[in-house]
């Protein structure tokens, strides 16, 4: 189902695997591993399994979140994601990496519409990589895990970032890399995009509805016309 760009007044987007770079080096040198062992996952695929390592090692709430998705377990077990996160972590080491284009692409949107952070990261993580690549100015509204009592794949952020915005969350359009991403974005009534640069797959973020995919978030900008 194509955009209805009349109906896009505001853009949440997720931040790992969307505006955050995963680190694909790092999932090649899991898929070595997974490799002998891929008659015991489910489809034979170490791609994706490399993947949710990575997306463990990166933040445990996600990769929660992502198995409860992959194994079509009911809703609230993704919660229990958050059960694994430290409050208030904080990134060690060098910033991680922003997917290529991206600030770019913010610079540009955020001229035209209001944006919004919808993240299951904590408030400090979320603050820090927006700091560490002087996004922060883009975004009228910032939705992180204590933002709402529940979060992603719940449509609570989502309302919550549309209000913030001034627009009804119908009017929104939510933009991830996951299924949870999406399943939220629905939930809420508003459109979403899904990028194939994160943790996602085509294949579940279309049967999951999503209005349209792209290989990377920087692209976005050329499906949405100047106002």
């Amino acid at each position: 189902m194509p955009l209805d760009l009349a109906r896009i007044h505001a853009i949440c987007f997720d931040i790992d695997g969307t505006l955050r770079d995963t680190d694909d080096q790092l999932v090649q040198q899991f898929v070595k591993v997974l490799r002998p062992l891929r008659f015991l996952l489910p489809g034979r695929d170490s791609q994706r399994y490399a993947r949710q390592v990575v997306m463990f090692m990166e933040e445990p709430g996600n990769f929660v979140k992502g198995l409860a998705d992959t194994w079509h377990l009911d809703g609230h077990l993704a919660q229990l994601g958050e059960r694994f996160r430290r409050p208030g972590s904080q990134p060690r080491g060098k910033p991680p990496l922003i997917v290529p284009g991206v600030r770019e692409m913010l610079a540009t949107l955020s001229t035209r519409y209001p944006l919004a952070i919808v993240t299951a990261r904590g408030q400090r993580s979320t603050q820090a990589f927006l700091d560490a690549h002087q996004l922060t100015p883009f975004f009228r509204a910032i939705a992180t895990e204590q933002t709402c009592e529940h979060t992603k794949p719940y449509p609570d952020p989502i309302i919550w970032a549309a209000k913030e915005m001034g627009v009804p969350p119908a009017h929104c359009l939510m933009v991830g890399d996951t299924t949870v991403d999406i399943r939220a974005g629905r939930a809420a009534g508003a459109q979403t995009v899904g990028v194939l640069c994160g943790f996602g797959q085509e294949s579940e973020l279309a049967r999951l509805g999503a209005d349209l995919i792209l290989p990377s978030t920087a692209a976005l900008t050329g499906y949405l016309p100047p106002k």
